[in-house]
């Protein structure tokens, strides 16, 4: 039976990786959690392709750049309380579990998400819910981590009706791999759960076309039917998606499955990423080069966090004026 793999060792039986680099592997596992499901595992070509090349370890992830760091996005200064982050006026996250059912190499939590879940205990759960509760200036709660969707429906299900009865909130949002990486978790009993009088928006992570599968299509196509609008965020990686092609066929097959493609992201400085870095200049030459080839509908806002915590700054491009 197919199974998550989980290890260095495992990723060598699978023919993955290499027997030569499992001693690399296994310096690489012990610092960054390491998970690629059934799912993935069957839209990876080669260990270099632009699947393999997203979940794979490697090597370079032990070489840390002076600019990394391991709080990129600088969560830390704008947590209120444990599973909250406040840092927009109007909208928070609420980070219930720090588990995924993969682990990115270019994550910018990857410091902090892993095997043992970081699972909010039910009192710091209602703490963090209470929060939410009593700050009726964010009216919009995104649900990240880690993968929410790892939730079960009914840890869900409790967390989504505390937000929903507070009478500021207006809309949800959750952030996930899981309808691409794990789609079998998106069950009918989290259909039910994830249907709400309250506006909710999944954005869906994926970076390449490759990742779509049947599996996929069946739950994304569930996703729509239960009333859940389908957003998309990518990031922009060197080896995976850095070429027009590559982004023109990501962003047509995310509306093919009736996802909005929503942000594309400027990679954030996590340890050890840089091999998946793209120059602010090639990026915006990307864009203008996209911007000819696809509808506007296809068309997603580029984004890089700001240092220190400012939030998010669209990088552009700018066009000429039409006068």
């Amino acid at each position: 039976m197919t199974r998550t793999l989980r290890s260095a060792e495992q990723l060598v039986a699978a023919g993955l990786a290499p027997a030569a680099a499992l001693a690399e592997l296994r310096a690489v596992e012990q610092r960054f959690a390491v998970a690629i499901t059934p799912a993935v595992q069957a839209r990876i070509g080669t260990a270099d392709d632009p699947v393999g090349r997203q979940y794979i370890p490697h090597a370079d992830e032990l070489r840390i750049a002076p600019h990394e760091t391991d709080d990129p996005t600088a969560d830390a200064p704008f947590t209120p309380i444990k599973g909250v982050v406040h840092r927009y006026p109007d909208r928070a996250l609420l980070k219930p579990l720090l588990a995924c059912p993969v682990y990115c190499r270019f994550c910018f939590r990857r410091e902090h998400v892993g095997p043992d879940g970081g699972l909010l205990t039910d009192a710091e759960l209602d703490a963090a819910l209470d929060w939410f509760a009593r700050t009726p200036a964010v009216t919009e709660v995104i649900l990240t981590g880690g993968d929410p969707l790892m939730l079960s429906a009914r840890r869900m299900a409790h967390i989504l009706d505390r937000l929903c009865a507070i009478p500021h909130i207006a809309t949800l949002r959750i952030h996930s791999r899981v309808p691409v990486a794990d789609p079998g978790r998106i069950t009918p009993a989290m259909l039910r759960t994830l249907t709400r009088e309250t506006p909710l928006y999944l954005c869906v992570h994926a970076n390449h076309a490759q990742e779509f599968g049947a599996d996929a299509a069946t739950s994304l196509r569930a996703l729509h039917g239960a009333g859940v609008v389908l957003l998309g965020q990518s990031v922009l990686l060197a080896g995976v998606n850095d070429n027009a092609a590559a982004l023109e066929a990501l962003f047509r097959t995310m509306l093919a499955h009736r996802i909005k493609p929503y942000y594309l992201h400027a990679l954030d400085a996590a340890p050890g990423t840089a091999r998946f870095a793209v120059p602010d200049a090639r990026a915006l030459e990307l864009l203008r080069e996209l911007r000819s080839r696809v509808t506007g509908l296809a068309w997603p806002v580029f984004v890089r966090e700001t240092p220190g915590g400012g939030g998010k700054r669209p990088l552009g491009p700018a066009w000429p004026s039409q006068d």
